[in-house]
């Protein structure tokens, strides 16, 4: 019985695996002591890099076992606002794009020393800010969060403002994650 592509491509991969780690146990060994703690160490790591791939084994083909029953829908693509509501992924990445974009701008508002960022530094990581957080494929709550933090950071007087507002959208952002 030949077994699928999947199958094959992860048998290959924990065969290099556990052929590297091998070596390197080997490796190590040799140069901390001895021929006996190389012998021991290529063991260990050989047993380890097999123990873990044999153990990722189902989730691995589980990510590369194709889905027979959806073909690819012929027409147009769907836009980024469709394939966020859709839950893929798209919109996670940018929601977590937004709060490193407005971490960036908060940083660059109230450094940690003085004259620490120049005024176009600080104009630059707010324009980015403002552009990530407008996208289009955003969730809504994230792009309400943003907005309230950006407008807490704009104002740029109570530093405990705008780290409460950050912590929000931090909440907001991981709360929009599918699965939570």
């Amino acid at each position: 019985m030949t077994p699928r592509p999947a199958a094959r491509i992860h048998l290959m991969i924990t065969f290099v695996l556990v052929s590297c780690g091998t070596v390197a146990g080997a490796c190590l060994g040799l140069l901390l002591s001895g021929r006996s703690t190389a012998l021991l160490l290529a063991g260990v790591a050989g047993l380890g890099a097999g123990a873990g791939a044999l153990s990722s084994r189902r989730h691995v083909l589980t990510l590369l076992r194709p889905d027979p029953g959806r073909a690819p829908a012929p027409g147009p693509r769907p836009s980024r606002a469709a394939a966020a509501v859709r839950g893929d992924g798209y919109a996670e990445g940018l929601a977590d794009g937004v709060l490193v974009c407005v971490a960036t701008y908060r940083a660059a508002v109230f450094p940690l020393t003085p004259d620490g960022v120049s005024g176009q530094e600080r104009r630059a990581r707010r324009d980015l800010a403002y552009r990530v957080a407008a996208h289009d494929g955003l969730p809504h709550p994230v792009q309400v969060s943003a907005a309230a933090a950006l407008e807490a950071i704009d104002q740029g007087l109570d530093a405990e403002r705008a780290e409460a507002a950050m912590k929000d959208l931090g909440l907001t952002v991981f709360g929009s994650r599918r699965g939570r």
